[in-house]
This record gives structure tokens, C-alpha cells and sequence, in this order.
């Protein structure tokens, strides 16, 4: 597996991956229907590295130059040594280790490269598939939010989880 900066060629994986219902069910967000809005979502992640509020990689197979998905800290909080880990990964990939993978290689230089204390992971707790890949990481249930997030007329709950820095 390869991390590299997702670029404007990779806009139809990208789509693949947003504008997908089944992939998208755990996200409250619009689901992407263009290359407009693919191009718009990369502006936003490279606009988010350019003032250092999240990182963002594509995650490649060796040998293949194709997007399969993203990961990174999607938001970064200095100032408290925290960062939010988000992933998604197209569903041909799932179940195949790639996301736990790319996990420990983010959890790695989460602590190791820019030295937070702790990373967080905001999901919702019907999520089963993230869950078991943060357990299994060594992250830790820290809250259970009711009804936070408001999404096309649906209230929504949020559940996080951490790992510190030990």
C-alpha cells in the first residue's frame, strides 16, 4: 500500500467513493454527482493542507496508480496535540486489512511526525465496520453523543473514540 496526495486524475474514484449511498450511509454529508463537485472536494482537502488543518493521503495499491481510498486527520487541533482520523475505502477493498493498515501507518506518524497526544475517531455508532477497526487499533470508546449532528431533517448521534500517546 502507497499514501501519496490525492490529485485532480483521481476525480472518478473519488466520486466512486462519495457519491456511493451504501459507502456514504455513515457520513452526514451531500453525496458527490460530478466532476465539478469531485474537483471541489480536492480543493477542499488541498486548501486544508495548505493551512495545516488536516492532512489528507490517497491510499494505492504497490504497483497501481488508482485511488482505492483516502485517510487523515481531518481536522487537527494544535494547539491540544489532537487530530480527528477520518478513512473511507472503495467497498471492492473492504475486508482485505487495507484500513487497519493505513490506520497504524496514521497512527504512527500522528505520534511519531507531528507529535500529538491523541487522535480521535468520530463515527456513528451503527458504524460497526470503524468500530472494529479502532478497537482493534487500540482505540477506546470516549463518548456517546445523542442526537448532535443534523443532516437532511434527521438528527444523528456520534460516538468517539481516542488514543493516546502512551
Amino acid at each position: 500500500m502507497v499514501f501519496d496526495r490525492a490529485k485532480k486524475s483521481d476525480y472518478q474514484e473519488i466520486i466512486a467513493l462519495r457519491s456511493n449511498p451504501e459507502l456514504m450511509q455513515f457520513i452526514p454529508r451531500p453525496l458527490l454527482k460530478t466532476k465539478e463537485d469531485a474537483l471541489e472536494h480536492l480543493s477542499m482537502i488541498d486548501a486544508k493542507i495548505e493551512s495545516n488543518e488536516g492532512i489528507n493521503w490517497a491510499i494505492r495499491n504497490k504497483g497501481n496508480s488508482k485511488l482505492i481510498g483516502l485517510i487523515g486527520f481531518y481536522r487537527i487541533k494544535p494547539e491540544h496535540f489532537r487530530a480527528e482520523i477520518g478513512y473511507m475505502l472503495l467497498s471492492e477493498y473492504h475486508g482485505k486489512g487495507f484500513i487497519s493498515e493505513a490506520v497504524k501507518r496514521l497512527i504512527q506518524f500522528g505520534f511519531e511526525e507531528i507529535h500529538l497526544h491523541s487522535i480521535e475517531a468520530v463515527i456513528d455508532p451503527k458504524n460497526y465496520s470503524s468500530e472494529k477497526v479502532l478497537l482493534k487499533n487500540g482505540f477506546i470508546k470516549e463518548a456517546h453523543f445523542k442526537e448532535n449532528e443534523f443532516f437532511n431533517g434527521v438528527f444523528y448521534d456520534s460516538v468517539i473514540y481516542s488514543l493516546l500517546n502512551n
